[in-house]
Order: structure tokens, then C-alpha cells, then sequence
């Protein structure tokens, strides 16, 4: 019997033991693979897994390049870019944000307005933070905040101030601020459309804006971090640091203050004259800058409207009219034809090849020198004497001094006006082109053309950018020192001395006390709405001071009430012409002496 029991306990024993062993050699297989598994994940996949987790936090930002400034030629800034950013959103963490409850342990990392509890979790709590900050509506903001997806734009073009209230409100890796900038301009609507504007992602789309971009446009940079779960960066983990290049500051020859001045006047005589427009220019004789170049219209620099449109100084063209006849009797001079003192008998219409020309008023005959043909601006006259002057020498000093070409300006928008060639003149047409008529010019080309004879016969390059200086400091000069002979120094002095005579016929409308003015005035008529000769253009060139030339002013009006270029346009230029006298303290002139005669 006890033998029996025996073997029954070993039995029991056995079979334990062998329940034991499978056991322990079960937890032995799956510690092996444990280990191996740990093994193959340390030794063999440890890279891979390690760079990933590095992959996934590493982040390249993008440093922005900040738009070069516009300065006017004495340093004021006219246009610049300031520090702005887009306050982001990611909606799916803003869907999981829950405020934390402030109190003594949690004060300096806690949520709440105004003293209160936010009220709300998920992304309306998030609205809620941001409403004051962003003066937005918080339903607003936790709508935007609701969709799919981990990038939103909640605002744009907010201030640092307003991006470091945000950053104090503690939403790290929810809500946070891209740097960007916005294009800024001084003086509104002084430059306009001249200036013009750029678009959202800060390409200059019009003006000067649109001349310079490439200038002023620098290259952006970038920066390579890990971040860690706030978006904060991990100090130590920058890989790779590439600096921003600003662009480059462009320097224009504009005074800003001689820009506002003739803006001023240019609008007080669209309103006294009942004028639609008026243009004008203001040059400097001696190196050819323009000073200033503005209309009567009112546009906002950066403006839709100045993204869209040209500016009038620039795009608009007219017949000169009479300001013409001083291209045509510079003709007559140089190829010696005439001289400024001979003698013509002078009626008040004439026929030519049929073409019947008339003067502007009635008059028997006149014994006009050809100063008095100018002085009294004889449309029969300039006939007369350009009877033996070729249909292809009127033609050449036309483009001799400009006319029919670009200004070289480069300006967008600007237009050439029109010159057909004299094969394509008719009767007509090939007198008219003596007293200004049968072709179209811009005010630049114009004002160049009585700047060139006060230059004594010397045509310059004009220009409106003075220099370029980089975000390193550098400068260099951009203008274009290229100057042509177009007549010669006395028959520029003949001339000059043939409009000091015609200033001084308009001395009772157009002076500046103190200063002799040499000038002509323009009035012609050309085509309205209605399609027929119906509307008027009035201009008036002049140089101040007469003896000592320093400026070319020419002003333009449209359909002025008063209608004579000399009426209208003289006031203004001898308004504008005072102002430059007194701001640039320009000696007074001496009297004048040896005036040729304009009669005989």
C-alpha cells in the first residue's frame, strides 16, 4: 500500500516538474525574443528610428528679405517696408486645447480674460484668448479654428506688438506669428500713381515700385531647428543659418518738397481753371534730374488704383502747339536758313500748297523780326520762314530733340507720342509740324526740349533714380551721363534770347519778381469726346532764371477756362518757378541787355 502511494507522489511530482519546466522554458523563448526584438531595435533599427524622431521635429523657417526702401534725392523716405506678421493657426490642436485654471502654483502659465476663466475649451477657448489680441470676433476665430487640417491664417499683417500679446497668451504650438512686412508710403497721394504699388506677395506691380523691383527685392534666408512640443526652438539644434539679404535702397532725384508744392498748385488750378487735369514737370538744367513730375489726380500710392493705372504725367501725350515753334525756328538757325534779326512782313493767314494758315488773331501785316514771329507766336509767320526749310529737316530736328522717342526713363507706362515720317505727311500736316501741331509728345520730352536750348544746345539723358545702395551700404550712381549736341551754343543763345522776349510779353500774368524768365506758351486744339476738334490743350515751357538757366519748368492743362497757355498754364509755371527760387536760394538776375529786336 505504501508503495503504491509512492509512486502515485513521484508521479505527481514528475508531472509538476515537467508543468515546471515547460513553463519555465515557455518564459525562456519569450525573454529570447524580448531581448532579440530589443537587440534589433538598438543595434539595427536605432538609427533609422532615431532619425526619424529627429525628422519629425526639425523645422525650416524661412527668414523674409525686407523690401528696399524709396528715398527722394535728400534721404526723406518715401516708401519702406516694416516688421509684420501672420498670426497661423493649427485646428487640430486648437480642437484639443484645454485651458489650464490659474492659481498660486499655476499663475505664470495659466488661461484667462480679464481675470476670469476662459469658459470654454477646444477651439472656441482658443477664440476666446486671441479676440482682444486680434480685436476679431471669437466665434469668428474658433470657427476658423474648427475645420481639418494643422495650418489656418487668422490675421494678417499684424504688428509686434500684437504678436508678443499673443505669445504671452502661453498656446505654443497652437497658435503663433510668420514674419512678414507691409509696404508703407509717406506722403499718400504727393507721388501717386508715379510711385505706384505692390502686390500680397510684395512684387512691385506698378511705378517706380514696378522699375525697381529688382533692386529693391533682396533674397530671403532660411533657418533649420528642432522644436520642441510648444514650437519653441531646442537651443543647441541648429544645423543651418542662412542671413536674409535685404534689398537695396533706390535714391530718386525727386524733392519731395518741390513734388508736393507743384502737386498743391497743379490741384488749385484744376479748380480755378475747371481744368479735367493738369500735368507738370520740374528739371534741373544743369545735370538733367527730374524734381518733379505730377498730376492734378488723386491716388493713393500703393492704392489698388495705383496698382492699376499709370500716372497721367507719364501716359498722357498732347500737341505742344506753340511751345513747338522753338524746335522749328532752332532748325531754321542751325542750318542757316535765318537769322533770329532777319526781316519778315507778316499777314494774318497765308496759302501754301493749297492749305490756308491763319494766326490765332487778327492782325494786318506785321513787320516781325523772326524774334517777333516767335515773341508774338505768328503761326503765318513760322510758315514764311520754313519755306525753304526741307520736309526732312523738320523731320530731323524734331527727333533731334526727342520728340517720337522714349525719354530713356524707362518709367512704366510711358508713352513716346507719335511722329510719322515725312512720307506720310500731307499738305497740310508738313506746316502744321512747324508751329506744333501733327504730333504728339509727353511732358518729359517737351520739358527737355526747352531744357536742351538752355543748356546751351546740349541734350541730356534725363533721369528720375539718382542711386542704388545695398543693405551693405554700397552705393552706386544709376543716371546716364550721355549728352548730345543738337545746335549750336549761339543759336541757343539766339534762342534763349527770342523767348526772354516772349516771357516778357507775358510779364503781366506770368513773373517771378527779381528773376528774368525765358518761355513759350502753347495752345492747341485737339480732338474731345465727340470726336471733332472740340477740347483744348494749353502747356507753357519755361527756363528761370533767363540768364543763369537752373530750371525747365513746363505745366499742362486740359480745356482750362481762359483757354491761352499763357493765361492759364503761365500762372502756375511762375507759381512753381517762385517756389524754386526761394527754396533753392537762387541769386537774382541781372538786367537785361542786347534783347534782339522783334520788330523792324
Amino acid at each position: 500500500m505504501k508503495t503504491i502511494q509512492r509512486i502515485i507522489r513521484f508521479a505527481k511530482v514528475k508531472t509538476f516538474a515537467f508543468k515546471c519546466i515547460a513553463v519555465g522554458a515557455a518564459l525562456a523563448l519569450v525573454a529570447t525574443a524580448c531581448v532579440a526584438q530589443l537587440a534589433s531595435t538598438q543595434l539595427i533599427g536605432g538609427r533609422q528610428t532615431a532619425q526619424a524622431a529627429t525628422a519629425s521635429r526639425t523645422l525650416t523657417v524661412t527668414l523674409s528679405a525686407k523690401r528696399g526702401r524709396i528715398l527722394d534725392t535728400n534721404g526723406n523716405v518715401l516708401a519702406q517696408s516694416v516688421e509684420r506678421y501672420t498670426i497661423v493657426a493649427n485646428p487640430e490642436a486648437a480642437q484639443e486645447f484645454v485651458p489650464i485654471t490659474c492659481n498660486d502654483t499655476t499663475r505664470d502659465y495659466c488661461d484667462e480674460i480679464d481675470g476670469k476663466p476662459v469658459g470654454a475649451t477646444g477651439a472656441a477657448a482658443v477664440g476666446r484668448l486671441l479676440a482682444k489680441a486680434l480685436d476679431m470676433n471669437a466665434m469668428e476665430l474658433g470657427a476658423k479654428m474648427s475645420g481639418t487640417g494643422q495650418y489656418v491664417v487668422l490675421k494678417k499683417d499684424v504688428t509686434p506688438q500684437v504678436k508678443r500679446s499673443i505669445d504671452a497668451l502661453n498656446l505654443g504650438g497652437i497658435v503663433w506669428g510668420e514674419l512678414s512686412s507691409e509696404r508703407l508710403y509717406a506722403d499718400g497721394e504727393i507721388l501717386g500713381s508715379l510711385l505706384g504699388g505692390v502686390n500680397d506677395d510684395g512684387t512691385g506691380v506698378a511705378g517706380i515700385e514696378q522699375m525697381e523691383n529688382k533692386e529693391l527685392t533682396g533674397t530671403d534666408g532660411h533657418q533649420t531647428y528642432q522644436r520642441g512640443n510648444g514650437g519653441e526652438e531646442i537651443p543647441g539644434t541648429m544645423t543651418e543659418s542662412v542671413a536674409a539679404k535685404d534689398g537695396s535702397d533706390v535714391t530718386l532725384t525727386i524733392d519731395r518738397d518741390v513734388q508736393w508744392y507743384v502737386k498743391k498748385v497743379l490741384k488749385e488750378a484744376k479748380s480755378k481753371y475747371g481744368s479735367p487735369w493738369g500735368i507738370a514737370v520740374v528739371q534741373d538744367i544743369q545735370n538733367a534730374q527730374i524734381l518733379a513730375l505730377a498730376d492734378s489726380d488723386e491716388v493713393e500710392a500703393g492704392s489698388d488704383e495705383a496698382k492699376m493705372s499709370t500716372s497721367r504725367a507719364v501716359s498722357e501725350t498732347f500737341e505742344p502747339g506753340s511751345v513747338g515753334k522753338v524746335i522749328s525756328m532752332s532748325g531754321y538757325l542751325q542750318t542757316g536758313l535765318h537769322k533770329m534779326s532777319d526781316q519778315l512782313t507778316v499777314p494774318d493767314h497765308t496759302t501754301q500748297d493749297g492749305q490756308t494758315i491763319k494766326d490765332s488773331f487778327d492782325h494786318g501785316s506785321e513787320r516781325w523780326t523772326l524774334a517777333g514771329i516767335l515773341q508774338n507766336s505768328s503761326n503765318v509767320g513760322m510758315v514764311l520762314a520754313g519755306l525753304g526749310f526741307t520736309d526732312e529737316q523738320r523731320y530731323e530736328f524734331l527727333t533731334k530733340f526727342g520728340i517720337g522717342q522714349p525719354t530713356g526713363l524707362g518709367l512704366p507706362g510711358e508713352s513716346s507720342g507719335m511722329l510719322t515720317s515725312p512720307s506720310s505727311w500731307d499738305l497740310r500736316t508738313r506746316n502744321t509740324i512747324l508751329f506744333g501741331q501733327g504730333y504728339t509728345v509727353n511732358v518729359l520730352q517737351l520739358n527737355n526740349v526747352v531744357a536742351t536750348i538752355a543748356n546751351k544746345g546740349v541734350k541730356q539723358q534725363q533721369s528720375i533714380i539718382k542711386s542704388t545702395t545695398s543693405s551693405g551700404g554700397a552705393a552706386s550712381k544709376t543716371g546716364k551721363d550721355t549728352a548730345t549736341r543738337v545746335i549750336d551754343e549761339d543759336v541757343a543763345a539766339d534762342m534763349m534770347n527770342a523767348m526772354e522776349s516772349v516771357a516778357e510779353s507775358y510779364s503781366k500774368f506770368v513773373k517771378v519778381d527779381g528773376y528774368r524768365m525765358a518761355s513759350k506758351s502753347g495752345t492747341a486744339e485737339v480732338q474731345g469726346a465727340d470726336g471733332t476738334l472740340s477740347s483744348i490743350i494749353s502747356d507753357y515751357s519755361v527756363v528761370i532764371p533767363a540768364d543763369n538757366p537752373r530750371y525747365a519748368v513746363t505745366v499742362v492743362l486740359k480745356d482750362p477756362s481762359g483757354v491761352y497757355g499763357g493765361l492759364t498754364a503761365g500762372p502756375v509755371s511762375a507759381q512753381i518757378c517762385e517756389f524754386l527760387m526761394q527754396k533753392y536760394e537762387v541769386p537774382v538776375s541781372s538786367p537785361r541787355k542786347n534783347a534782339i529786336p522783334v520788330t523792324w
